[in-house]
């Protein structure tokens, strides 16, 4: 099920592919995180990849909260709260 759409633009779009360009690049910053940690001969880089891991991954859960509460909102019939 994808995004539900309105017929016209308006304020709340530019907001809304913000948070799915922040999406995308903080899934391109973990794949990097995750091939360092796989593919890094120095133990020191890949604990702090790790560590970068945690904080992507809880930023992305964040985003993706964020992206869900947006697609509800632009839904028919979505109640404002």
């Amino acid at each position: 099920m994808g995004a539900v759409l309105p017929d016209r633009p308006d304020a709340e779009d530019g907001a809304f592919l913000a948070l799915h360009e922040e999406r995308e690049r903080l899934e391109r910053a973990l794949a990097l995180t995750q091939a360092r940690q796989r593919f890094s001969s120095d133990p020191g880089d890949v604990d702090s990849a790790r560590d970068e891991e945690a904080a992507l991954l809880a930023s992305l859960d964040r985003v993706m909260t964020m992206i869900r509460a947006a697609e509800y909102k632009r839904g028919p019939g979505a109640r404002r709260w």
